[in-house]
């Protein structure tokens, strides 16, 4: 479906043309002045210059061919030169007549679909997951929804930090603690077991204690290295051993992610693109963009016109180990490869942003990739404690992630007994507390532009009142409820439940209701232009105040006038359908009560 204020806007464009100025001065936003108009005009007032004419006169002969058209209701010239315009009622509940029909609310798919892998995630194994964690895997989420809500191929890829030093460093704790497993034993030419020789719980206690030894013990860590060398090398026993790591953090990174309701097509990790290593180098080489430069293998990628330096990219170490960058260039070529992006986005924090410069432009100088793939990088901010900084345990130490959405299902459970006098062992309420926390945790932080740093406030976000998931939550349920009643109502009086027109709005809260629904597909198209999951936020906390104030002022269930009735019975019923899209699109859903 057109956007409605594409359709004011066009017509708006034919009042300029007939007129007689050029209709590209007539973009129509919606009104910074909701008290005096619903959309403006500005194009008189840039027309003024090219046509050496009062941006006034302008406008007001531009007003006269506008007045002829049936979608307004009313339109005015004011000084310096502003157009201000009131929609025709009848005009926008026609609009939402089509978009209740419309299996897709209105959002068409895009007109050019796009492959695109999105790198969020980036878990390293044998680690559990932590509140770092939370950001890049709840908006790349919802960036990956936005995407495929318009039409795209979006594969999501966790990107595994699965290789290097950390799994050196498990391999040799192993082998002081169980020397006797035959992963150890080099003459060993059976088949492995199958089971791990460890549980999740013992393998994320193996790591730190591993790591905090080697810090400590010089010959410990020889061994971590000459342990990650012979892994990388192919030793039979240690890849056997990688692989039980893998599928013992791989099966438990699920199991959390999940609870996050976050998915990923891909669980391919660095480990992946060792294959593509050798010949991108070879690569560069030959092609005589890397150079060595002190032992290391370098590939300068500053521009004349860089604002700040932007030093070589790194492509391998003195004594010949890989890097990050390293990783990150092979994996590009290894996607390229696979699935032949048009574009690839990274959701990271903000501070590697450096580190993706300089990726970004050593994969296109060194032609690693061809001119039309486009690099997003999505650099988020820190979630920090009400103290302002990083977010952390009452004790200091990192917050598992999992101890945090426990955390909030707790204090939403609370609230939700406490709501509706339920009996603490009531399991409904259980389950609602844990999809209503996921609510407030998502929505919490998208809710905020992700570049920006925030406070995370359990007790503001768990909030039945304000900009929060739960409130959006709490008007869905609203709205369940009264569409519950309303059939209730039909079956009482052995009626057949309607499906009646949305007629015009009887007052302004109802239109200001429909103007904001009429806005999903300019909503979802706008926040995908910048990869902006806030901005979903930001528009269904306005169509959940605009629902409540038309709530609070209608008597829908109680009105005598049937026909008005099943109008606002089918308006509310399509503002639930948009609501539900829009969270389903920020990785959440609602439950039937709360």
């Amino acid at each position: 479906m057109k956007k409605l204020i594409d359709e004011i806007s066009e017509v708006t464009a034919e009042a300029f043309r007939a007129a007689g100025y050029d209709p590209k001065y007539a973009r129509v936003t919606i009104s910074n002045r909701p008290d005096l108009c619903e959309y403006q005009c500005n194009g008189a007032l840039a027309a003024a210059k090219e046509y050496h004419k009062a941006p006034l006169m302008i406008a007001e002969a531009v007003v006269e061919a506008m007045k002829k058209a049936a979608i307004f209701q009313s339109v005015d010239a004011v000084k310096p030169g502003f157009i201000n315009i009131i929609a025709d009622p009848g005009f926008v509940s026609s609009y939402l007549e089509k978009m209740r029909h419309d299996d897709r609310l209105s959002v068409d798919p895009a007109a050019h679909p796009e492959t695109i892998v999105i790198d969020y995630g980036g878990p390293n194994v044998a680690k559990p997951l932590h509140v770092g964690h939370l950001r890049s895997a709840v908006i790349g989420e919802s960036v990956k929804r936005m995407g495929r809500r318009l039409g795209h191929r979006v594969i999501g890829d966790v990107h595994l930090g699965d290789w290097g030093l950390q799994m050196g460093l498990i391999i040799a704790e192993l082998a002081e603690r169980k020397p006797n497993l035959p992963y150890f034993d080099e003459s060993f030419t059976g088949e492995y077991p199958s089971e791990a020789p460890f549980t999740i719980s013992e393998l994320e206690e193996i790591y730190p204690t591993a790591s905090k030894k080697s810090k400590e013990d010089d010959a410990f860590k020889e061994k971590a290295l000459e342990a990650t060398a012979q892994l990388q090398k192919g030793r039979r026993g240690y890849r056997a051993l990688w692989k039980q790591i893998m599928n013992v953090s791989v099966t438990d990174l699920k199991k959390n992610y999940e609870k996050l309701n976050v998915s990923f097509d891909l669980w391919k990790g660095e480990s992946d693109a060792q294959p593509y290593i050798g010949p991108m180098v070879e690569k560069m080489k030959k092609d005589g963009y890397a150079y060595e430069d002190q032992g290391a293998l370098i590939v300068d990628v500053a521009e004349p016109d860089d604002q700040k330096e932007v030093p070589p990219c790194m492509i391998l170490k003195s004594d010949g180990a890989s890097l990050y960058t390293t990783t990150d260039l092979a994996t590009i070529v290894q996607r390229v490869q696979d699935y032949h992006p048009d574009e690839i986005i990274y959701v990271v924090d903000k501070r590697q942003e450096m580190h993706f410069i300089q990726t970004f432009r050593c994969a296109r100088k060194c032609g690693l990739v061809s001119p039309d793939l486009k690099f997003k990088f999505i650099g988020f901010g820190t979630m920090n404690g009400k103290d302002g900084k990083p977010f952390k345990t009452r004790e200091g130490g990192v917050m598992r992630l999992e101890t945090l959405i426990r955390d909030i299902d707790d204090e939403m459970y609370k609230k939700i007994v406490d709501n509706e006098n339920r009996s603490s062992a009531n399991e409904d309420a259980r389950e609602t507390a844990g999809t209503v926390g996921l609510s407030a945790l998502k929505y919490g932080d998208l809710s905020n532009q992700a570049s920006k740093d925030y406070v995370f406030d359990v007790d503001r976000f768990t909030s039945f009142e304000g900009n929060t998931g739960p409130y959006i939550l709490y008007t869905i349920v609203r709205i369940k409820s009264i569409l519950g009643k309303y059939r209730d109502q039909q079956a009482a009086s052995q009626q057949a439940e309607s499906d009646g027109a949305i007629i015009s709005p009887a007052g302004d809260p109802e239109k200001k209701l429909m103007l904001q629904t009429a806005r999903w597909n300019e909503a979802l198209e706008d926040a995908w232009a910048d990869y902006a999951p806030h901005r979903i936020c930001a528009y269904i906390y306005e169509l959940a105040n605009d629902f409540n104030s038309f709530y609070h002022e209608t008597k829908i269930l109680s009105e005598k006038d049937e026909a008005k009735k099943e109008s606002w019975i089918s308006l509310i019923r399509l503002v639930k359908d948009v609501l539900e899209d829009a969270i389903d699109v920020l990785g959440f859903s609602a439950p039937d009560r709360m």
